[in-house]
C-alpha cells in the first residue's frame, strides 16, 4: 500500500513537471544598433538588440537613447494572444505539456539629432535670460523662504590638544 502511495506522488510530480507554460519575451532592436534601452521605470535594459521578459499584457513604454540621435520614447500596446484569453489560458499554462513562446519584436528607427543654428540658440538664450530676470530673487517676497541668520555671535572654544 505504501508503494502505491509513493508511486502516485511520483506520478503527480511528473505530471506537474510536464505541465505547460507561456514564455513571454520582448526583443527590441533599433537602427542604428547599440541604442541604450530603458524601461518604464527608467531602469536600463541594455544596448540594442536587447530582450526582456514580461508577465502581463497591456501598455509598455521604452526609451531609446544613443549619442548623436534623437531620444525616442515608444509606447507599445501588447494585446493578448488567443491562448492567453480566459478560460483558454488555464489550459495553455497548466495542462498542455509543452510551453508556448510569446515573443514580441519591436524595431525602432532612430533619427539623427537636428543641428540647431547658432543664431537660434542665442535667441533662445536671450529669451530665457529675460524670463529669468522677471522672476526676481528667490525668497525675496516670502519671509519663510529666506534663510535664518544667527542673532548671537558664534564663539570658538579652546584649541584642541
Amino acid at each position: 500500500m505504501k508503494r502505491r502511495a509513493n508511486r502516485a506522488w511520483m506520478l503527480i510530480a511528473l505530471c506537474a513537471g510536464l505541465c505547460g507554460c507561456v514564455e513571454r519575451r520582448f526583443v527590441i532592436t533599433s537602427d542604428p544598433p547599440g541604442a541604450m534601452v530603458y524601461d518604464e521605470r527608467g531602469l536600463p535594459l541594455g544596448p540594442t538588440p536587447v530582450d526582456k521578459t514580461w508577465l502581463y499584457n497591456g501598455k509598455y513604454r521604452f526609451t531609446l537613447v544613443k549619442d548623436g540621435m534623437e531620444t525616442l520614447v515608444a509606447e507599445e500596446e501588447v494585446p493578448a494572444r488567443w491562448y492567453e484569453i480566459p478560460p483558454i489560458d488555464f489550459f495553455t499554462e497548466n495542462l498542455i505539456p509543452y510551453p508556448y513562446r510569446d515573443i514580441r519584436r519591436f524595431h525602432y528607427q532612430l533619427q539623427p539629432m537636428a543641428i540647431v543654428p547658432e543664431a537660434t540658440l542665442l535667441e533662445q538664450g536671450k529669451a530665457l535670460r529675460s524670463r529669468g530676470q522677471t522672476i526676481g530673487l528667490p525668497g525675496a517676497t516670502d519671509p519663510l523662504l529666506t534663510p535664518a541668520m544667527p542673532t548671537a555671535p558664534v564663539t570658538v572654544g579652546p584649541p584642541l590638544p
